[in-house]
């Protein structure tokens, strides 16, 4: 194909993955703008004094074979043992000519999933099991109500209005109102009852409570790739964090040809016979820079993208748009001497710290959503992983609101005291900390995402537009799926195919679910 000017908005993975596609496929050397300074969108790695934290925690899994074939290509699955392998004795089944992770930087860890929940001030797997510890840490009466409730959801099946109805048919109300209901609530800030069920749909397709037992029955007669995607145990992860692997993609892009130009925000653009043909954007310096563009791939908030659009959208479209919601995001990096929690499974860790990966706290009495130990995800995220354990605590707010605006050191203090309240932790025991906030993290599914067809079916039919990725499309997706949305597009652009559902509709079919993919 010819050289011709394509925009990218975003470097995401969906951005980078449109134009790594492109310089692969084509003869075409797009541009991406980024409004920040980083590549990866919230998939990056922030770095403190030597310590890495992955911003809300991203497992790298995927059940299609082209987006595999990517991240392999990237970052090659480690051939050897790392060092955290070497010092519990831990076997997986490394790539006989994979690369040595003591000794090189680009390489995949083969990682073993552990998520537990924390309620009651104890821990509980996750997915729900039905396991004795589960009894025992529910209690008779919990444990009664939740049988009933479950059977009697098996009975009644309500219409699937809300999220509320979707958690309450695969789990029955008790197991709803313990597990889901709240933590639902700390995450969007709204009831799970005025949440669309599409979030369930895309985020836990598969999954109830008859999945989660019959999974665990069969286990041992079924291959990981056949497997729900909640379920799985094991998945890989780059050596320095998820932001190593999109930076490996950059430094591709770069090396093609392409270009990526940082802290350039969009804020306006212009239209001929109903295509985009201009893009006006803010430098960091504050100059406007413009950009012509025959062709328009956008990663950035549908809310922001309609806004630059100025008065050429239809109002319903513009004002839908504008009222899209979002969730912002706050994550605490905590280095500490030492967790109070013990580990008590039987699953071995450096310096026998609790295993999991991620912790997601239900407790009522505090606002606190979720930890991640970083230890566990890779030990070279830590600069003294033996020593000190390294934790980022995950808050969930609007932008603007009372924890958005509270000064960091404030903010920091009042963590670590909902921490020690819980009895993670003893404050005495934290060692230094730090502060990230992030906007627009989560695309939400309320308000006035019931009326985001018109939005959608607006811009679809610019022919020169493809709207990608999380924000792109205001869809939960995972990496994966963001990066097949990318792929999805690049394939319609250069194939002419004038219809995009297939860029919309990846991640709602249950054959990307249910099976796996070349």
């Amino acid at each position: 194909m010819e050289n011709k000017r394509v925009i990218i908005i975003g470097a995401g993975p969906a951005g980078l993955t449109v134009a790594y596609q492109l310089l692969k496929n084509t003869g075409i050397k797009p541009i991406i703008l980024e409004e920040s300074e980083f590549v990866g969108g919230i998939s990056r790695t922030v770095v403190y004094k030597n310590n890495r934290m992955d911003l809300g925690g991203h497992r790298f899994f995927t059940k299609n074979g082209q987006v595999m074939g990517i991240w392999e290509k990237l970052m090659p699955i480690q051939g050897s043992p790392s060092m955290d392998d070497i010092s519990l004795g831990r076997e997986f089944n490394w790539s006989p000519s994979g690369p040595n992770p003591e000794t090189e930087d680009k390489v995949f860890l083969l990682r073993n999933r552990v998520s537990r929940i924390f309620y009651l001030r104890k821990f509980f797997n996750y997915p729900i099991s039905l396991s004795i510890e589960t009894f025992a840490n529910m209690g008779f009466v919990r444990t009664l109500k939740a049988g009933i409730g479950y059977f009697a959801s098996t009975i009644h099946k309500r219409k699937e209005k809300s999220l509320e109805d979707f958690y309450i048919n695969r789990f029955g109300k008790p197991l709803y109102e313990m597990f889901f209901e709240d933590y639902t609530e700390k995450v969007w800030g709204v009831h799970p009852s005025k949440i669309a069920p599409d979030w369930g749909t895309q985020r836990i397709k598969g999954l109830s409570l008859f999945k989660v037992v019959m999974s665990f029955l069969m286990k041992p007669f079924t291959p990981s790739s056949k497997r729900e995607t909640s379920l799985i145990e094991e998945f890989c992860y780059p050596k320095l964090g998820p932001g190593q692997l999109w930076g490996a993609m950059a430094d591709e892009i770069t090396k093609m040809g392409g270009e990526i130009v940082f802290q350039t925000s969009v804020n306006k653009l212009s239209f001929t016979n109903g295509e985009v043909v201009k893009l006006q954007a803010l430098s960091k310096g504050g100059e406007i820079v413009t950009y012509s563009a025959e062709t328009l791939f956008s990663s950035m908030p549908i809310k922001d993208l309609v806004n630059a659009m100025g008065d050429v959208p239809p109002e319903e479209v513009s004002q839908v748009a504008s009222r899209l919601p979002y969730r912002d995001f706050i994550t605490v990096g905590l280095l500490l001497n030492k967790l109070l929690i013990k580990n008590k499974t039987k699953l071995k860790t450096i310096s026998n710290i609790v295993p999991d990966c991620w912790i997601y706290i239900q407790e009522r009495d505090v606002k606190l959503g979720r930890i991640q130990i970083f230890n566990n995800w890779s030990p070279y995220l830590v600069e003294r992983p033996v020593e000190t354990v390294w934790i980022g605590l995950e808050y969930f707010c609007n932008e603007g609101d009372e924890k958005w605006n509270m000064e960091n050191e404030d903010f920091i203090n009042y963590a670590i005291n909902e921490l020690q309240k819980i009895g993670i932790i003893h404050k005495e025991d934290v060692l230094d900390s730090t502060i990230i906030k992030v906007k627009k993290a989560y695309p939400g599914y309320f308000g006035s995402y019931k009326n985001f067809g018109s939005v959608k079916n607006y811009l679809n039919s610019l022919d020169n537009l493809y709207c990608i990725g999380r924000n792109g499309q205001h869809r939960y997706n995972n990496m994966d799926h963001s990066m097949l949305t990318a792929i999805e597009a690049v394939n319609c652009y250069c194939n002419n195919i004038k219809s995009k559902d297939t860029i919309w509709n990846m991640n709602t079919e249950e054959a990307y679910h249910e099976t796996k993919s070349n």
